[in-house]
């Protein structure tokens, strides 16, 4: 347990003892008949795997080698989540229905993210598959709850609901024809598009193996599958993000995975994070999103989208009045606006900005004492705009 094994998954599976494992995880090649390399930005050092085969035939068989003995050591309130995407995803649903059975399926889970614009023709590759499948039909499965969407009517939520003799949904009322308030809600339960982000070249998370998936969306797919002290296994483990993630969860974890490269890189993982894993388990998973719904809300509101890894910009504008981009950037709670504007400027420095946006937060002028000319236009939150009006009228009132 808590450990990463160098060697063929088919070779070292039928070593694990029957129904040990809680949860299996697999990322294997995809069959792009290609050779997959990434150079790591911190020692230069190339990560590559080969994902090339003789036929899909052979691709397969590794497939159902792996899930065949994967499913043998599952403990029957088990799962399996293999990731694939759309070279291979169709020949290996038939495979996975042979092994776990068609009514073991669960769900087909879309990992939705942003990419980068490419030139190829057709449409732009931003998502991939995960498919889902129990080992039983007595399957562990804790229900996560979202936020409801901002167009959701307040009704919705807080009233309770109920079917008519058409089959109709409606608000529920009582004999006296009062509307039913109902029991306090959780929101809405997560579906099976995921919307995480893509780990870019420049991501701090980023090791340099190719083919990387983010600690965040690991962290889910564990956290609806599993319980604190349960056993995630990937076989597959490449850089080992999947026992980065079981472990910030208190799961125990073992990877397998057949490169020398890949094994060591996951095991330094697992030893760096004794300086990180508490503060990340204080924040929590959700610390993986940069920005706040109050942020979210304040972008929105002026028709910008945001930007991630950046700190001094925090969005741009969707239109641009000069043809140029336009930065923005939300005066944070622990800020002085002197120093939003001055982070904004320093990070558009050399970038040929003529427009650049703050938006205030806070009560407070700003000092306009910097070390670099500024030319930063100022405007008001709605939030901060609604408190100072409603200063002025108690003022008034009591005047």
């Amino acid at each position: 347990m808590n450990s990463i094994l160098r060697g063929d998954c088919r070779m070292l599976l039928p070593e694990l003892a029957d129904e040990s494992v809680d949860m299996v995880y697999f990322d294997p090649p995809f069959f792009t008949q290609k050779t997959h390399s990434f150079k790591s930005r911190v020692d230069a050092k190339v990560f590559e795997f080969e994902d090339r085969f003789d036929s899909l035939d052979d691709y397969l068989q590794l497939i159902e080698a792996a899930l065949t003995q994967s499913k043998r050591v599952l403990k029957t309130t088990g799962s399996v989540f293999l990731h694939c995407d759309k070279t291979a995803s169709h020949s290996i649903r038939v495979v996975m229905d042979k092994v776990f059975g068609r009514e073991n399926f669960q769900s087909e889970i879309v990992w939705s993210y942003k990419r980068w614009s490419n030139s190829k023709k057709g449409l732009l590759n931003a998502h991939q598959i995960i498919f889902f499948y129990s080992k039983t039909a007595d399957f562990k499965f804790n229900t996560i709850y979202t936020d409801y969407s901002a167009t959701t009517n307040i009704d919705q939520i807080v009233q309770e609901r109920q079917r008519d003799v058409n089959g109709k949904s409606v608000y529920k009322r009582d004999v006296q024809g009062n509307v039913v308030i109902g029991k306090g809600k959780k929101g809405v339960p997560l579906s099976d598009v995921w919307e995480i982000p893509f780990l870019n070249p420049k991501a701090k998370e980023r090791t340099g193996y190719p083919t990387q998936k983010p600690v965040l969306l690991l962290n889910q797919l564990i956290r609806i599958a599993t319980d604190e002290g349960d056993v995630v296994l990937d076989p597959f483990c490449g850089s080992g993000t999947t026992c980065v993630a079981a472990k910030l969860l208190n799961r125990k974890f073992m990877g397998i995975d057949a490169s020398a490269d890949a094994v060591a890189l996951a095991t330094s993982r697992l030893q760096e994070m004794v300086v990180t894993e508490s503060e990340l388990v204080k924040k929590g998973a959700d610390s993986f999103v940069e920005k706040t719904e109050k942020e979210l809300a304040i972008l929105q509101t002026i028709n910008a989208f945001p930007v991630h890894r950046n700190a001094g910009i925090d969005g741009f504008l969707r239109e641009q009045p000069d043809g140029a981009p336009v930065p923005v950037k939300i005066q944070a709670e622990w800020e002085s606006l002197d120093d939003a504007v001055e982070k904004l400027e320093r990070a558009s420095l050399g970038k040929g900005y003529s427009y650049k946006i703050v938006v205030q937060t806070k009560e407070a002028a700003p000092n306009r004492i910097f070390e670099i000319d500024s030319h930063v236009e100022i405007i008001k939150s709605l939030e901060l705009q609604a408190r100072e009006r409603g200063k002025k009228r108690n003022l008034i009132k009591t005047g």
